[in-house]
């Protein structure tokens, strides 16, 4: 029954849900959202209460999504992501928790397989429009990641990231236990 819910739920949001109006087209239609919670309840591995999921993403079923999150519009999830409670994601982003692996010379990169690891969003996070997230990245509790980085590398708590490469730009918090040394 797993799987047939799954895919009830992919197409209720294909067919139907990917369509209607979202907030971040200044307007929306509250049986819009509930339309998208419903789908995502069906298809991801967890989806929280009251969630927000944006038009036209693309992603695996290997998704949780925790508590009053949101996913923007045009966003890219791929592989086991987990995004905590109250996360506010913009458009286009870009998840990716596999890569191929390429360091046989003696096999073409497209015949050596893949290799995955989990991306983990922790609580209270704000993601910037454009952002990448790259396989095996955890994001700490209260972080903001700023439009168009390239996330590469674990985020601290209450750290502000941006760039590409991402690195820390600033912490959110002034205390002396959230300054703790950034690789």
């Amino acid at each position: 029954m797993g799987k047939l819910k799954q895919m009830f739920g992919y197409l209720l949001y294909v067919v139907i849900g990917a369509h209607l109006p979202h907030y971040q087209c200044h307007y929306s239609w509250p049986v819009s959202k509930r339309i998208r919670q419903l789908a995502g309840k069906m298809m991801f591995e967890s989806c929280g209460k009251n969630v927000d999921i944006g038009r036209k993403i693309s992603f695996s079923s290997q998704v949780s999504l925790g508590d009053r999150s949101s996913i923007g519009d045009y966003t890219h999830i791929h592989g086991e992501v987990k995004i905590g409670r109250d996360v506010m994601m913009a458009a286009q982003c870009a998840l990716i928790a596999s890569n191929h692996n390429y360091e046989s010379i003696d096999v073409p990169m497209n015949q050596q397989g893949m290799v995955d690891d989990a991306i983990v969003i922790g609580n209270d996070i704000w993601i910037g429009y454009g952002v990448t997230i790259l396989a095996g990245v955890h994001v700490g509790d209260g972080a903001v990641i700023a439009a168009r980085s390239v996330v590469t590398h674990d985020v601290p708590s209450y750290a502000v990231v941006g760039g590409v490469p991402a690195r820390v730009l600033k912490f959110r918090r002034k205390d002396s236990e959230s300054k703790r040394k950034v690789d």
